[in-house]
């Protein structure tokens, strides 16, 4: 039988008590620390003070890299966290780093196929506005967030998206960087995506409808992709929305979907 674990996500600011107290109340086997270069921050005594802390309360503590500043590359990392710890009580800590990292960590959380808790901290009180650091002391409340559940992308989505990035990495018998839809059928089929290989008697023309309205279709509706019409063909292009859609759930591409598909 597997022991869950209770597994804390955190993005690394500078604070100190609002990080090491849930974690220590709430006695975590398995602490990840999203940092800006995947280290502590060694200059600064009270992150090596801090990292003593996590260690003598966890059984484990590890650094990832991270673009804090980027709301994707946050959303992305936690929700690859979460997927890795599918069966975990995964907690995420949306106020260790920040307005950017809090947005990221909170979207992370609120699409359903990322099984996590996000929290908020509530210092006892703020030091003046770059004085200082950390920037806050103590803790008033710890309050769990409520959910409000957001669809993301399906894996086979995903794997659409991720072709239409780069064609020519991904195969290269696809030597255009406009793939038609015939080239992202023949791309689902050879990658064997459950959106054509759980229908295995379709016709050619049942293959376009299915396309259009499995991957198409969904995806237009969010802004991810945009087709358009040049001469006779129908080209599908990915939007900057859908490229961080990309790296926001690429771990759909090795952990697969909540349902796992």
């Amino acid at each position: 039988m597997d022991v869950v674990q209770r597994v804390h996500i955190v993005p690394l600011g500078y604070e100190f008590d609002r990080i090491l107290e849930p974690i220590r109340n709430q006695r975590a086997d398995l602490v990840y620390l999203l940092t800006d270069d995947g280290h502590m921050v060694s200059s600064a005594d009270y992150h090596e003070e801090l990292l003593a802390g996590l260690e003598s309360t966890a059984r484990r503590v590890e650094t990832k890299p991270c673009d804090l500043a980027d709301v994707y590359a946050v959303l992305g990392e936690v929700t690859t966290l979460a997927a890795k710890h599918a069966g975990d009580d995964v907690r995420v800590n949306v106020s260790g780093a920040g307005t950017t990292a809090a947005i990221g960590a909170t979207m992370a959380c609120m699409d359903v196929a990322t099984d996590a808790t996000p929290y908020y901290v509530e210092p006892e009180s703020y030091t003046v506005e770059g004085s200082a650091e950390p920037v806050s002391a103590g803790v008033e409340e710890t309050v769990e967030l409520p959910s409000y559940p957001i669809e993301s992308p399906t894996r086979d989505q995903i794997a659409i998206m991720t072709f239409l990035a780069d064609p020519v990495e991904h195969d290269e018998r696809f030597r255009t960087t406009d793939p038609k839809k015939k080239d992202l059928i023949a791309y689902a089929e050879s990658e064997g995506l459950s959106f054509l290989a759980d229908r295995p008697n379709t016709t050619e023309k049942g293959k376009f409808r299915v396309l259009r309205t499995k991957i198409i279709e969904p995806l237009e509706r969010d802004g991810y992709v945009t087709e358009r019409k040049v001469g006779r063909r129908h080209l599908v292009e990915l939007t900057e929305q859908g490229e961080n859609a990309c790296r926001a759930f690429a771990h759909k591409l090795r952990y697969g979907d909540s349902d796992g598909s």
